[in-house]
């Protein structure tokens, strides 16, 4: 048997020296252990180690990957994501790739994080969040616990809630001006009901009062329970017929609002020094006086009397006929001479029996008054029936 040679025991020169197969392959078939995958961890591209790309780390033929003896499959994350950490290190460095400060360089290239699964799960929280939302990669993050990337949100953080609830809350100027706003509006429904009232209302409520004042002053008079006397203020005793304006109305004693006026009623002027007569007097002024607007606005339309019209006074046993004879279109609250039993301004000249009408003006104002005047023309007994001025 052939004797071993000492080139072989040492293992350099069992091939040749110069084209042998340790140095085809750049290094010793058992240099060292892990050299396989060494080798295999290196990538094509490794230029600045063995010469230009696809060719060995030493120089020698170019790595045929179809004729290999042995492949490790590459990993998902393609060449280089496997292998040893040194073998990692050293295809990173080679290929001029590093991470970020502070990482390995595997890290780098992978984006996973040596040291196991506990630190690539710290490593993911750090980078995702507390929680483990998406990081905004502008590094602008929007509004807490809106959509970042997918439109998924986050709870909220405690401090994150009172900064949010701060923000909403309106400042001192929007309570202020809401608040004024409300006055404002509340004022405006306030009006509004007060002219409704006014305006509509209180015509509605007047119209019937004085409705039922006169069905049941005419029930009286048929029944005969009021006889021609005094009577109490507030109290109907007649009715007041104007045929152009189609206005009938009771007349009670006194000018009082509550009782009279604001009834829906016309009111005689009886008390004090405002007192006049009657229409059955056989001379005197019968003063009369109603509202304009408002409360069942007896009196609106007198302005539109014209000399001659008639004026009709109703009791439980006579008509009184009048015809209207001038108008006083203005004149001031003060003024009592219109009720004077010749009143100036009338046109009457000595004593007679006369009628006036009196109520504020301009419309829907207190703050002059308007007259107008008419004289009798007929007295009529109701048992000869009614006169011509309400037939017609």
């Amino acid at each position: 048997m052939t004797a071993l040679r000492p080139e072989r025991e040492s293992g350099t020169a069992a091939y040749g020296d110069a084209g042998d197969q340790g140095s085809s392959y750049g290094q010793q078939p058992y240099e060292r252990a892990g050299a396989l995958g060494d080798w295999y961890g290196q990538q094509p591209y490794e230029a600045p180690v063995g010469g230009a790309p696809g060719h060995s780390p030493r120089g020698g033929a170019p790595v045929d990957d179809e004729t290999m003896a042995l492949r490790i499959p590459e990993p998902p994350g393609g060449p280089g994501a496997t292998g040893t950490a040194a073998g990692r290190g050293r295809t990173a460095r080679a290929a001029g790739v590093t991470g970020a400060p502070g990482t390995s360089p595997g890290a780098g290239m992978t984006g996973t994080a040596p040291g196991g699964r506990a630190a690539r799960r710290k490593a993911a929280k750090r980078r995702h969040g507390r929680h483990g939302a998406h990081a905004d990669p502008a590094g602008q993050a929007g509004s807490p616990g809106e959509a970042e990337g997918g439109g998924r949100s986050r709870p909220l953080s405690r401090v994150e809630a009172r900064r949010l609830a701060r923000e909403r809350k309106p400042g001192a100027a929007v309570i202020a001006s809401r608040l004024i706003g409300e006055v404002f509006i509340t004022t405006g429904v306030l009006m509004l009901l007060f002219v409704t009232y006014q305006l509509w209302w209180t015509n509605v409520r007047a119209h019937a009062q004085a409705g039922n004042e006169a069905s049941q002053l005419q029930d009286d008079w048929a029944n005969g329970k009021r006889n021609p006397g005094a009577f109490q203020p507030g109290q109907g005793f007649a009715l007041l017929h104007i045929p152009k304006l189609d206005v009938v109305v009771p007349i009670a004693e006194g000018t009082n609002s509550d009782k009279v006026l604001d009834r829906g009623m016309v009111g005689h002027y009886a008390e004090g020094a405002l007192k006049t007569a009657m229409p059955d007097d056989k001379t005197g002024n019968f003063g009369l006086a109603g509202h304009r607007n408002t409360h069942g606005e007896p009196f609106r339309y007198i302005n539109r009397l014209q000399p001659g019209d008639p004026i009709v006074v109703e009791t439980q046993d006579r008509y009184f006929v009048y015809d209207m004879a001038s108008i006083l279109p203005v004149t001031s609250p003060s003024n009592v001479s219109v009720l004077d039993p010749v009143p100036p301004g009338s046109g009457f000249t000595e004593p007679g029996r006369y009628i006036t009408l009196t109520t504020c003006t301009p419309e829907f104002t207190s703050k002059y008054r308007m007259i107008v005047w008419g004289k009798m023309v007929e007295e009529r007994p109701r048992s000869k029936g009614k006169p011509d001025a309400l037939v017609s």
